[in-house]
């Protein structure tokens, strides 16, 4: 019952990472407070857990002020933040719009700065935590993704500024980088991968992108939650500003001694 009488507020709590966080917070004995865009994903997992639902754009001042107050009268205030709202931005650069740019930036970047900033009054009160949700995409660069990668880079700095400037108010914020996780986002991009090599089913699509990752295998979103859960927990205390990836080994592949393996 490691949050007992904590609240998290989780943004995009309704599919993915962001409901299997929020479920797990609760089944620890914390209360949740889940925001996102569409009320009925986000009441459904407030239906299992016992949350509370805050229909709201993270990625819009009006709307988090209005769900962070309503939050702290309902609930009494925020100990954790999870930022995890997040979105497309994949494409090539010389192909890319103004709209999918400036898409990708609201819906990456935007939705951890403007959720932070309302959130850090009540953390910085209640010697809170945030935990922001990027991406190896932060770490690394996919192809034909300059949008996606650029803000995922973007939300580590970001994340690194609020560790530096509020650690000493005694807010910790560290980051989360996934690798490829089984979400409704990235069933999505199976289904491009199976057009592309003419695959039967989105296992298969799965077993292909994962085939050169160490544990060769796709995070589940539980697996993710577990890696969050730990950081915005009291036995991350002494962790502010750091970087943990979730995905199975990727990041530690030499790339060019691919073509040496059998």
């Amino acid at each position: 019952m490691r949050f007992e009488g904590k609240i998290a507020l989780v943004t995009g709590g309704g599919t993915g990472i962001g409901a299997a966080t929020a479920r797990r917070i609760a089944r620890d004995g914390g209360r949740v407070a889940l925001v996102g865009r569409r009320r009925e994903p986000l009441e459904a997992v407030a239906a299992e857990i016992g949350g509370m639902v805050f229909q709201a754009d993270a990625a819009d001042t009006p709307s988090m002020k209005r769900a962070v107050g309503e939050i702290v009268s309902s609930l009494g205030g925020i100990d954790i933040l999870v930022a995890n709202a997040g979105g497309h931005g994949f494409g090539p650069t010389i192909e890319m719009t103004d709209e999918t740019w400036a898409n990708s930036t609201r819906l990456n970047l935007d939705t951890a700065f403007v959720s932070a900033r309302e959130c850090l009054p009540q953390l910085i009160a209640r010697g809170g935590n945030i935990v922001v949700l990027s991406s190896i995409a932060g770490l690394f660069a996919g192809p034909d993704a300059a949008g996606y990668v650029t803000m995922k880079h973007a939300c580590i700095g970001f994340a690194k500024s609020l560790a530096r400037d509020y650690g000493r108010r005694g807010v910790r914020t560290n980051t989360v980088c996934p690798g490829w996780v089984t979400t409704p986002m990235a069933d999505e991009e199976m289904d491009y991968v199976m057009k592309k090599h003419g695959l039967a089913s989105i296992e298969e699509a799965y077993r292909l992108v994962t085939k050169d990752v160490p544990l060769g295998r796709p995070a589940a979103p539980e697996d993710v939650a577990n890696a969050v859960c730990f950081l915005a927990s009291s036995e991350a205390r002494m962790i502010n500003g750091a970087i943990l990836t979730v995905d199975g080994g990727a990041g530690t592949v030499d790339l060019p001694t691919l073509a040496m393996v059998d």
